[in-house]
């Protein structure tokens, strides 16, 4: 399936899932796809004084960027990393005077439930759990979470035990599935990714000196017919009103670089 067919396919569900009600001013939320299940609570939480109603597309910060790039119409572009809200801005695709940090989180291994808990440090064998499977994550390449998760396996100076034994996913959800579904014995993803989540158990956290600052920036797109209601949200969702939902699902209210 390409890009493209991807990201309509999903917009298409956010909008059935989603839909404003009448009168509603209709803004369409971008967002990485960690924030698959936070970023519906904000919006209800929104809603109750607001008559502005988001709806969501959620995928990979890599595959929404470039969808911005080739023309797609959103009015908000929430990213899981600065790197690829860079890449946006540089590409003059964001109002930059509504660049704002909304949320953290913290990177950990997960296993089947039950497993016994490790120490992730510089000694873990990690490749010997694998038991000759495969270590899920987000593609490196193209996923915050896969690239958060090579750098701190860089830091501890893991990562050529297994880079020839990796399962790259699309997005960090797709990781978290390969493990719940049993087709991989171990993978990397983002501490809120496990709520709720069946089958696994967290392993162990990531120091957060492995890895840069996880950080999650907001912006309204450039040539948005609903600046206004854009501008609103994206300076509530950093606000104090949202900083309860947030920590509610597990993130933290990170500081501006």
């Amino acid at each position: 399936m390409t890009t493209g067919v991807v990201w309509r396919v999903l917009l298409a569900l956010a909008i059935v899932v989603c839909a404003p009600g009448a009168g509603a001013t209709q803004l369409t939320v971008f967002a990485a796809a960690s924030l698959t299940d936070v970023l519906p609570a904000l919006a209800a939480a929104y809603a109750k004084s607001p008559t502005d109603t988001p709806t969501f597309a959620f995928a990979a910060s890599s595959v929404l960027a470039r969808q911005l790039e080739a023309g797609a119409s959103a009015d908000i572009f929430v990213a899981a990393d600065e790197e690829w809200m860079d890449y946006a801005a540089a590409r003059a695709l964001i109002v930059a005077d509504t660049r704002a940090v909304v949320a953290g989180n913290r990177l950990v291994l997960i296993g089947p439930a039950g497993q016994a808990p490790v120490v992730i440090d510089a000694k873990l064998p990690l490749a010997g759990l694998l038991r000759g499977g495969r270590l899920a994550l987000g593609d490196p390449a193209h996923v915050p979470a896969g690239r958060y998760a090579r750098l701190a396996l860089e830091k501890l100076g893991l990562w050529s035990s297994v880079e020839d034994r990796l399962a790259p996913a699309e997005s960090v959800r797709v990781a978290l599935m390969y493990v719940t579904r049993g087709e991989t014995p171990l993978g990397i993803v983002y501490a809120t990714d496990t709520r709720g989540a069946a089958n696994i158990g967290v392993l162990g956290e990531f120091a957060a000196d492995t890895h840069p600052p996880i950080r999650y920036p907001a912006a309204v797109v450039r040539g948005t017919a609903a600046l206004p209601a854009a501008r609103a949200f994206v300076a509530w969702l950093s606000g104090p009103d949202a900083a309860p939902v947030w920590r509610r699902y597990g993130f933290g209210i990170a500081t501006p670089p």
